[in-house]
């Protein structure tokens, strides 16, 4: 079943002026001013600015007496435009085939199918909001199953929303009119009437509301319940290489599908070759004759332009296709491009046998999987002596540097454990880690490790002393105590386990 996400970027214009200017403070209240004529008012204010009393509608010079501290800049909704596209174009290199700009200020993304590859949809969700925040943007999620529920409720609450299938009616009964995406004056007529709710409105009988203000409530509010289709059109760019094949009659048998997918990979690759390009990421959108949309994704770990090999790529996921009523559209899209040089094959009478893992790469991160290589990183402090890098990079020249053994299996976090040990620099004579205490037999160290003061000030000071013990069964473990055993600035003086030798 369809599913559906609304990303509502309530701060774009103020998100957009800090981002072009990291000099701005985070303290600093920011409200953006649109003028006409000679009236003056703010179409945007951030956070700090709506704690302090400024509005969205109020007069520029009431909003700036009201706070002296207040930053204002001119509106440029071109740029807010702008922005949001390309936010818009980042989405859809990451979540989903099907992304679109929503309004001014939000994004909408067919979802059906990709929850499974980021681990549901709460993990989904939650990754997308944590990642908007990632890059200074202000995001408020939803998701839904219909394009109008999930916009209605990512405007209608502060925090994540997931409508569950099939309770859409129960998540937006609730809601104010304003939320149902028509124009302002029927809006504000439709108050005047005594309307406040959605659920009010469509507890109403249609035939007069249609002949007062037309089809667009009811259309709306069909929308809305799922009671017809809503496409979302893909976001596109004057540069994305798209090829398509659309038919006269619908298709729908397997065989069919993948004869056509084949003639489509043929196509996309040699506008590639043209371009000198290959893909890396290419989605098949599927256009049924019911007006809804299903995606297939497919991606590489290196640019390509193999015909058989991409081919492949979706006539392994093409089984998942639902072709309902039948299919009268598929399209094919490059949506991740890179340069990409032909090579040259050796001409010895001899062949070098290169092995080449990519198609297997391939195939597991097309099922989901997430696929990296772990590279060293010049660091002392153990949990960040390691990268994950793309598993097709170039090889990293960084080596590690150290005199001292290192465990095979290093812990995500250190383990808080109880040590009985004299102090300032003796091992532990015997330690209690997940609830099972353990002689030791035999210690070697302390090896002291310092923070890394550059990074944050609370290292400036804090150092580890590291021991590898081993207990009476022989197992051998690498604990630390945090500080030098003297000064409580140092560290805390607790012991930690974090690691595990063979």
């Amino acid at each position: 079943m369809t599913r559906v996400v609304s990303i509502y970027l309530q701060d774009l214009p103020t998100d957009r002026i800090r981002r072009a200017d990291p000099s701005i403070p985070p303290e600093q209240a920011i409200a953006v001013i649109a003028r006409s004529g000679s009236k003056r008012w703010v179409s945007a204010a951030d956070a700090a600015a709506r704690k302090a009393g400024v509005h969205v509608g109020m007069p520029a010079a009431k909003a700036q007496a009201l706070f002296r501290g207040l930053m204002l800049v001119d509106a440029d909704p071109a740029k807010d435009a702008a922005a949001l596209e390309r936010i818009t174009l980042w989405a859809l290199t990451l979540y989903s085939p099907i992304v679109a700009v929503d309004g001014i200020d939000g994004i909408v993304m067919d979802t059906e199918g990709a929850d499974h590859l980021q681990g549901g949809e709460l993990a989904m969700v939650t990754k997308i909001a944590n990642q908007f925040l990632a890059k200074t943007l202000t995001a408020r999620v939803a998701i839904a199953d219909t394009w109008g529920a999930a916009h209605a409720c990512a405007r209608a609450s502060r925090e994540t929303v997931i409508v569950p299938s099939g309770e859409t009616v129960r998540a937006v009964e609730k809601l104010p009119i304003s939320l149902l995406r028509l124009p302002g004056k029927v809006v504000s007529d439709l108050r005047t009437l005594g309307f406040q709710t959605i659920g009010e409105l469509a507890n109403t009988p249609r035939a007069p509301l249609t002949l007062r203000f037309g089809p667009e409530i009811g259309r709306r509010l069909d929308q809305m319940f799922g009671r017809v289709p809503e496409p979302i059109d893909p976001i596109r760019t004057a540069e994305t290489i798209e090829v398509s094949r659309a038919f006269a009659e619908p298709i729908g048998a397997a065989e069919t599908i993948n004869k056509y997918v084949g003639r489509l990979v043929v196509e996309l690759i040699e506008e590639l070759q043209k371009r000198g390009l290959g893909v890396r990421r290419a989605d098949l959108i599927v256009e049924k004759v019911d007006g809804t949309r299903q995606a297939i994704r497919a991606g590489t770990v290196k640019p390509v332009r193999d015909v058989a090999w991409l081919a492949k790529l979706f006539r392994d996921r093409t089984e998942k296709i639902e072709p309902g009523f039948g299919i009268e559209k598929l399209n094919l899209v490059a949506v991740i491009v890179e340069p990409l040089e032909e090579r040259q094959k050796s001409s010895s009478l001899v062949e070098e046998e290169v092995k080449d893992v990519t198609p297997l790469i391939d195939i597991y991160g097309n099922r989901g999987q997430r696929v990296y290589r772990v590279a060293p990183v010049a660091s002392d402090v153990p949990e960040r002596c390691v990268q994950r890098i793309s598993p097709a990079a170039d090889p990293v020249e960084v080596t590690w540097v150290s005199h001292w053994r290192r465990p095979v299996r290093l812990l995500t976090r250190p383990e808080l454990i109880e040590a009985i040990a004299l102090l300032p620099d003796r091992p532990p004579v015997s330690i209690t880690w997940r609830g099972k205490r353990r002689k030791v037999k035999r210690a070697d160290g302390p090896e002291r490790i310092f923070g890394e003061w550059w990074r944050r000030d609370a290292e400036m000071e804090a150092v580890r002393d590291y021991f590898v013990i081993e207990d009476e069964a022989g197992e051998r473990l690498w604990v630390f105590r945090s500080g030098d055993g003297i000064d409580l600035e140092t560290g805390s003086h607790r012991w930690f386990c974090h690691g595990i030798f063979a």
